[in-house]
């Protein structure tokens, strides 16, 4: 189920993406988040509840970046989940968006090294 979640990041207006953004849910999305985009000169994005991102999703992510530059607003996209960096690698778009992309780093093994 896509939710929208409110709150702020680093004093901005920021919005939390949670679970599926696949061509089932952006009609709704779409609304919701041009709507935010009209309330804030700054918004950001919070992909990090993103469980699945199909190309409607990206499409839609796309046309927020777009629609943010017409109107004169700024949108971030970050903390990127592991769904959205598979897809954006996948599909070759990172450089599209221009938003970094962190990835954090790998949890250290658990297995101990053999003592030789």
């Amino acid at each position: 189920m896509f939710q929208i979640v409110r709150s702020t990041h680093e004093g901005e207006p920021s919005l939390r993406l949670e679970g599926d953004l696949t061509i089932y849910e952006v009609t709704e999305a779409k609304g919701t988040l041009s709507a935010a985009l009209d309330q804030h000169p700054s918004l950001q994005l919070n992909l990090s509840g993103l469980e699945e991102l199909d190309t409607a999703g990206v499409q839609l992510l796309a046309w927020l970046k777009q629609e943010a530059r017409r109107r004169g607003r700024t949108l971030t996209l970050f903390a990127h989940s592991p769904a959205v960096v598979e897809v954006f690698d996948l599909l070759q778009v990172a450089s599209l968006f221009g938003d970094a992309i962190l990835i954090p780093p790998a949890a250290p093994s658990l297995i101990a090294p053999s003592a030789s």
